[in-house]
């Protein structure tokens, strides 16, 4: 056993040198927060915001289109209002089927 202990170098023997090493090694492997597990996560997590990203900007490009064609255009803006809020004339009956 002395033997073996006689072939670690000094530095390693030291208390705080090695508090130093074993919390290194906890927080690269071990830890829930380790570097590995993280970086992949938070690559995988980053391409899906991208994802979102692009699908959000384009609903917002034609949503803008649509409010456009609303604004110019009477008789879009009578149908979507028929159609979404279910609105009618004054001589109108309305009945909404619903599968």
């Amino acid at each position: 056993m002395q033997a073996l202990l006689s072939h670690i170098p000094s530095y390693l023997k030291n208390k705080y040198v090695l508090a130093v090493l074993l919390f290194a090694v906890w927080m690269v492997f071990f830890d829930d927060r380790d570097i590995i597990t993280t970086h992949f996560r938070y690559k995988k997590e980053l391409h899906n915001l991208e994802q979102s990203k692009d699908y959000y900007q384009q609903q917002i490009s034609e949503t803008r289109a649509e409010l456009l064609q609303l604004q110019n255009d009477p008789v879009t803006l009578e149908r979507y209002a028929r159609e979404k809020y279910r609105m009618k004339k004054a001589d109108e009956d309305v009945y909404v089927i619903e599968n």
